[in-house]
């Protein structure tokens, strides 16, 4: 396809998917975030009680994995099934997890593959344990080579690709991608999207996403070092508002624009000082995980045919249609 033909259709289809939207990661949850998952929740299927096991790698303190538990506890709710939720940033650590699963020999896994060649060898002694794994959030070039049955969650080329043009619309000419983890293939994803969808200079500012402190002066000095620089890209909500304060502080003029939401970031876009951000419906995400391996269980479904992803975005939330979505963001669930 033609280049401005693609960019084209990646800008159509991510507008159109803002009609409907707003909304990489928190251990936390507890009775708080089941409480309003089961508001979500609508009925109880009358079905056999199952164990799925959702292990993560979500580093402690990031909101953005409080919204995708909430969503596999909504399921869970409606499904019969106990969850048991785990996580660990660390990739040997969570893979340890995943065996902790197959050992306890639960009904369906669902994970993230940040570090996929990690993951590879405890998905397939889950295959040859007949324990069923599903795929959501990183992963996507990853989940079919490892065997898992189905994916969930945005295409992040497509993602950053999408919001290289969006910067292209409003004028930025130099743009600063924050980076929170290296090697995590989803994060690098959306750089490498970023850096081809935009036709200004794309610069990676990698950081430490467990120190917030230190994230905030590593942006503040490179802005002071680096007055061209008129975008900041974060690729977290948590990460876009302390790049507010660090322009602020650095007296730099970049405007910041983000991946991700919650309701903090939702405020944020409200009054301005976020552009704009990319949401990819982590709710979404943890329900269609738990629900998919239900559906698999009872009634032999697999979304996508074993060959295609279940896209949950992007979509763009901006200035324009925020309000939208303000409700269920102040519910804790977008």
């Amino acid at each position: 396809m033609h280049r401005n033909h693609r960019a084209a259709a990646l800008t159509a289809t991510v507008l159109a998917g803002a009609l409907f939207a707003a909304g990489c990661s928190s251990g936390s949850g507890g009775k708080k975030s089941e409480e309003g998952a089961a508001a979500a929740a609508a009925g109880q299927a009358d079905t056999p009680r199952m164990t799925v096991a959702m292990i993560t790698h979500a580093a402690p303190g990031d909101t953005f994995w409080d919204l995708i538990r909430k969503g596999a506890t909504a399921a869970a709710a409606k499904d019969n099934v106990k969850l048991v939720y785990s996580s660990d940033p660390n990739a040997g650590n969570q893979a340890n997890l995943v065996q902790n699963a197959i050992d306890q020999k639960v009904d369906g896994i669902a994970l993230t593959a940040a570090k996929p060649d990690a993951m590879k060898a405890v998905v397939a002694k889950a295959r040859a344990a007949g324990i069923p794994v599903v795929g959501f959030n990183s992963g996507l070039d990853d989940w079919k080579q490892l065997g898992m049955l189905e994916y969930f969650g945005q295409d992040e080329n497509i993602a950053g690709e999408a919001f290289g043009e969006r910067l292209n619309q409003l004028g930025a000419r130099h743009a600063l991608c924050v980076i929170q983890e290296q090697g995590q293939v989803a994060l690098e994803a959306r750089c490498a999207g970023l850096k081809k969808g935009f036709k200004g200079k794309t610069e990676t500012l990698y950081v430490n996403g467990t120190d917030m402190p230190s994230v905030k002066s590593t942006i503040t000095a490179k802005l002071q070092r680096d007055s061209s620089v008129d975008q900041v890209v974060t690729l977290g909500a948590p990460f876009a508002l302390t790049a507010v304060q660090s322009v602020q502080d650095s007296g730099s003029r970049a405007k910041v624009a983000t991946f991700d939401l919650n309701k903090e970031l939702v405020r944020a876009v409200q009054d301005g000082s976020v552009e704009f951000a990319v949401d990819q419906q982590p709710y979404l995400q943890g329900y269609l995980a738990v629900d998919g391996l239900w559906l698999y269980r009872t009634n032999g479904n697999f979304s996508g045919g074993g060959t295609a992803p279940v896209l949950t975005g992007p979509a763009f939330v901006t200035e324009e249609n925020v309000d939208s979505i303000a409700e269920f963001a102040a519910n804790g669930t977008r």
